[in-house]
């Protein structure tokens, strides 16, 4: 019974950590679709919905939910919204690891927001972690100073950070009664309808061009990296999923430098060596 145990608790383990490859590749598809970013963001999430419908149609997963969640569902596509929009913008003021770091300070948010919104222990552990991922981060950023687009890039980042820990913490309670799938699919309706006005009023002629980005972005991404990530949260706490996957950034970076050259400095592999280490640790502390 321990040895099942333990392997399913694996499995779980390289479940999200797959998750977290599919959702890094986000840092370089934003800077390469060249697209005004509510715009990416809109088709992002109303491609992603008809992808994410069809699964569900195809699973015969239900799309009913009880009227008590609608708010906090609601809420929680809001959230999503604001997390990428501000994600994608300070992507496109910096660089994929500028713009990705400065979202991983969202697993300390998330430890210092979890027991106080969702009345669970707080574990000293999680901000000795949360702080090196923090001191990761330090590595990674250059120098700060105000007024250029780097630090913009930051703030806007940390901003993101702080949406997309609400949202986390708002649909815990609710992954265990939804199927992810259903969930990521009420977001996306969410989200595309919000934005759905944007294409009357920005520079959209150019969306058909960048459809094989905009459809990896939809379906990798957000249809299947996204729903692995909100599945996870069944198995492991909000902050724990948060400080796990804070091996996001060293998958994106390594993507950024495949795909778009962007070669990172020795501080920037330092930094994401501290960063994968609080993610070892964890993982090994869970895994016991």
């Amino acid at each position: 019974m321990k040895l099942i145990s333990k392997n399913t608790h694996l499995t779980n383990l390289l479940e999200i950590n797959l998750a977290m490859l599919f959702v890094s590749t986000s840092g370089a598809l934003g800077r390469f679709i060249q697209l005004p970013v509510p715009i990416t963001i809109a088709s992002r999430a109303i491609l992603a919905f008809i992808l994410l419908w069809l699964f569900c149609k195809w699973k015969g997963i239900s799309l009913s939910i009880d009227k008590k969640d609608y708010l906090p569902i609601l809420m929680s596509g809001i959230f999503m919204g604001l997390h990428w929009i501000t994600y994608f913008y300070a992507l496109k003021l910096s660089n994929v690891a500028i713009g990705m770091l400065s979202l991983f300070t969202y697993p300390v948010i998330t430890s210092l927001l979890e027991p106080v919104l969702l009345k669970t222990k707080f574990l000293k552990i999680h901000l000795l972690l949360g702080i090196m991922v923090l001191a990761g981060i330090y590595f990674l950023v250059p120098k700060f100073e105000m007024g250029n687009s780097y630090t913009l890039a930051v703030g806007v980042g940390v901003l993101s950070a702080l949406f997309y820990a609400l949202r986390n913490l708002v649909l815990k309670a609710r992954v265990k009664h939804y199927n992810g799938s259903a969930l990521m699919c009420y977001q996306m309706v969410i989200v595309g309808t919000l934005l759905f006005p944007v294409f009357f009023f920005l520079e959209s002629d150019a969306v058909l061009s960048q459809w094989k980005g905009l459809l990896i972005l939809a379906l990798v991404t957000t249809a299947i990296g996204h729903t692995l990530f909100l599945n996870s949260f069944k198995y492991f706490s909000i902050t724990t999923a948060s400080i796990i996957s804070s091996v996001q950034p060293v998958y994106g970076i390594i993507l950024g430098a495949i795909f778009l050259a962007e070669i990172p400095s020795l501080m920037t592999i330092f930094g994401g060596v501290l960063i994968l280490g609080s993610v070892v640790i964890e993982s090994v502390r869970t895994y016991k």
